[in-house]
C-alpha cells in the first residue's frame, strides 16, 4: 500500500470525528470538499471508485454558458455558467482555455419561438435554430459578459466566407456564426488538483479513494475497499454528492424510513475521439457546435491532436457503468458526416470512447435537451441531516459547492471566512500569460527537450517544476515508449502523490495515454512494472491490474486487445 494512503487511513484511526462527511468524489463532491474545509470546518471526503471516475470523466470537455439553456429560460444558470467559465480561465488557465466556437446555419428564422415555447412548456422539441434567434442568444451572450471581457465578442459570416474558412461544410448552409466559450484539457487531473490543494491548505481534512462508507449505529463505518479495512467515523452533517447514484446513496445513508421520493432522473451522454487527420484540420482550431436532425445539439472539436466528437443523450432507468453502443457510435459519425459531407470517416478511426450519466433533477420533459442543467440543494432531516446535491455540471462545480456549503454552514452555525472564487488551482498558480515562458524555462533549467517540457506545461502547469525536481536524475526517468513524452520516473511519482490505486486510475485519468489512443500492450506493461515497484505487488497481482484493465478497454471504451497489439506493432514500424 502507498504510503500516502497508509498516512491518510492513520489520520482517519487517531480521529475519526468531523465536522462534513462529504459522500461522493466526482466534481461536485471535490468541490464542497474544498469549500467547506476552507471555512475551518474538518472534513472527510469519501470516494467509492477514484475520483472524478463516473459522470465527472465523461463530460463533453466543455467549459461554457449554456448557449443553448436560454431556449429554456434558464437566464440565471447561463449567467453563472459565465462567471463561472471566466473564473477558470483565470484560476485553471494550464487546463481551461479559449475555444472558438463556430454554429453553421441553414435557415433564417426557423425556431424564434423555441425559447417561448419551451418556457410555456407548449413544445418539448425545438425547432431548428435559424440565423436570427442563434443572433439574438449570442447577443445576449456577449451582453452577460460585458463587464469582465476575456474573449473576442460574436461575429457572423455569410455563406462564401463560411466555405472560405471551412471548405468541408456542407454546401446547403447560409451563415455561420463564431463566439468563443472555452475547453479543459484534463477534467479527472483539475479535480486531483483540487484535493491536493485542500490537503496543502486545510491538513486537519482527510480524503480517500476507493472507499465506501455506510451507517453504523448512532455514527458510520468506513471500509477500505483494497484492504477491507474499516474506521469508525462519526459526523455532524453529511453531504450526498453520489450525482446519478444520488437516490441509492440517500437511501443507505438516511436513519430507518425508507426515502420514497427520488430526485434524480439521468441521462446517458457517448463522446467519440478520432483519429483523422483531414477533420482535424479542416476544423481549423475551431468547435463546430451543431444541430442534428433529431433536435439534438452535438459538438466536435480539437482534441489532444484526435477530434472529439458528441454526444447522445439517452435516459436511463437506473445508474450503471455504461459505454456507447455501435448505434451511439454510428449516430455521432452520421452526424459528422452531415456537417462534413466530404471528409472520409468511418468507425476504423475511432480510437476511444467514453460514456457517462449526466445527473439531471427529475423531469416529466419528453425531449431530454430541455430538461434541466441546473442544480440545488435539497436538506433532509435526521439525527444527522443529510445535504444533496442535485444536478450540476462542470462548468458550474464552484458555485453548486459555494452555494452546498453555504447551507451547511448555516446549519451548523459556522461563518463563512473566505471565498473561492478567485482562487487558483492546482498548476494555474503563477501559471505566465504566455505558456511558452513555462516551456521555455522548464527546458533551460532542466536539460530537457521541447517536446517533453510543451507535455509537462500542459499537463500540470507551474506544478511541473515539481514533477521534474523528483524525476530527472533517477535511472528509470526514460520514456514509456519512443513517440511519448511520459516517463516510468513520472508514472512513480504520480503514484507516490496522487491517491493513484490502480492501473486504471493512471492511464484513464492521472495521464491521457487513453484517451489520446496512444495506450497500448507495451505502454501497459511498463506502467504495470513501474506502480507495482512502487505499491507492492506481485507479479500476480500485476498481471491480474494488466488483464482487468484491458477487458475494461474493450467492455467500456471500445478498445479491443487487437487494438493495443495494433499499436505496439505500428510503433515498432515508425521507430525501425
Amino acid at each position: 500500500m502507498p504510503r500516502q494512503r497508509d498516512d491518510t487511513l492513520d489520520q482517519l484511526r487517531q480521529d475519526g470525528a468531523f465536522d462534513v462527511v462529504v459522500v461522493g468524489g466526482g466534481i461536485n463532491g471535490i468541490g464542497v470538499y474544498r469549500e467547506l474545509a476552507l471555512q475551518g470546518l474538518r472534513v472527510l471526503l469519501v470516494e467509492r471508485n477514484d475520483f472524478c471516475s463516473g459522470c465527472s470523466a465523461a463530460p463533453s470537455r466543455m467549459i461554457h454558458g449554456g448557449l443553448r439553456y436560454l431556449e429554456n429560460g434558464e437566464f440565471d444558470l447561463v449567467w453563472e455558467s459565465l462567471r463561472e467559465r471566466d473564473a477558470l480561465l483565470v484560476n485553471a488557465p494550464h487546463m481551461v482555455r479559449p475555444l472558438p466556437t463556430t454554429i453553421p446555419i441553414a435557415r433564417v428564422f426557423s425556431g424564434l419561438m423555441n425559447g417561448a415555447a419551451g418556457f410555456l412548456g407548449l413544445s418539448s422539441r425545438p425547432a431548428s435554430r435559424g440565423v436570427l434567434p442563434i443572433k439574438i442568444g449570442l447577443m445576449l451572450y456577449d451582453w452577460t459578459t460585458r463587464h469582465r471581457r476575456l474573449m473576442p465578442k460574436h461575429r457572423f459570416h455569410g455563406a462564401r466566407e463560411t466555405m472560405r474558412l471551412w471548405p468541408g461544410l456542407s454546401p446547403r448552409l447560409r451563415f455561420s456564426a463564431t463566439y468563443h466559450d472555452a475547453w479543459i484539457s484534463y477534467p479527472e487531473r483539475l479535480g486531483v488538483e483540487l484535493v491536493l490543494d485542500t490537503a496543502r491548505l486545510a491538513p486537519g481534512s482527510v480524503a480517500l479513494n476507493h472507499a465506501e462508507i455506510t451507517r453504523s449505529g448512532d455514527g458510520y463505518r468506513l471500509v477500505d475497499r483494497l484492504t477491507g479495512a474499516t474506521v469508525p467515523v462519526n459526523t455532524r452533517a453529511v453531504v450526498n454528492a453520489t450525482g446519478a447514484w444520488l437516490d441509492e446513496a440517500l437511501a443507505s445513508l438516511s436513519e430507518g424510513d425508507d426515502v420514497a421520493e427520488t430526485f434524480v432522473s439521468g441521462t446517458k451522454g457517448s463522446h467519440l475521439i478520432l483519429d483523422c487527420p483531414a477533420l482535424y484540420d479542416t476544423l481549423g482550431g475551431h468547435m463546430i457546435f451543431f444541430e442534428n436532425d433529431d433536435g439534438r445539439v452535438c459538438i466536435m472539436f480539437p482534441y489532444l491532436g484526435k477530434v472529439l466528437a458528441g454526444s447522445t443523450d439517452i435516459r436511463v432507468d437506473k445508474a450503471d457503468r455504461v459505454r456507447c453502443e455501435p448505434e451511439e457510435r454510428d449516430y455521432i459519425i452520421e452526424a459528422v458526416r452531415e456537417v462534413f459531407p466530404t471528409v472520409p470517416l468511418s468507425a476504423t478511426n475511432v480510437v476511444f470512447s467514453f460514456s457517462g450519466i449526466r445527473p439531471l433533477p427529475k423531469s416529466d420533459q419528453e425531449f431530454t435537451g430541455r430538461i434541466s442543467r441546473g442544480h440545488f440543494v435539497k436538506p433532509m432531516g435526521g439525527k444527522v441531516p443529510q445535504f444533496c446535491m442535485i444536478g450540476g455540471k462542470w462548468t458550474t462545480f464552484r458555485a453548486f459547492a459555494a452555494q452546498t456549503a453555504d447551507v451547511v454552514l448555516a446549519e451548523l452555525g459556522h461563518e463563512r471566512v473566505r471565498d473561492t472564487l478567485t482562487l487558483a488551482i492546482g498548476g494555474g498558480a503563477g501559471f505566465p500569460a504566455a505558456t511558452g515562458e513555462l516551456v521555455e524555462e522548464l527546458a533551460s533549467r532542466n536539460g530537457i527537450d521541447a517536446k517533453r517540457a510543451v507535455w509537462l506545461a500542459d499537463a500540470y502547469g507551474t506544478r511541473a517544476h515539481e514533477v521534474l525536481s523528483f524525476c530527472i536524475g533517477r535511472d528509470d526517468d526514460v520514456a514509456l515508449a519512443d513517440d511519448c513524452q511520459i516517463t516510468a520516473a513520472e508514472i512513480v511519482y504520480l503514484t507516490r502523490t496522487e491517491h493513484v490505486a490502480r492501473i486504471e486510475d493512471m492511464l484513464l485519468r492521472r495521464t491521457p495515454l487513453a484517451i489520446r489512443g496512444d495506450v497500448s500492450l507495451e505502454i501497459i506493461a511498463r506502467v504495470a512494472a513501474a506502480m507495482a515497484g512502487e505499491l507492492g505487488w506481485t507479479q500476480d497481482r500485476t498481471s491480474r491490474e494488466i488483464e482487468t484493465f484491458i477487458r475494461d478497454l474493450a467492455d467500456y471504451h471500445g478498445v479491443s486487445r487487437e487494438m493495443l497489439e495494433r499499436r505496439n506493432h505500428d510503433r515498432s514500424d515508425q521507430c525501425g
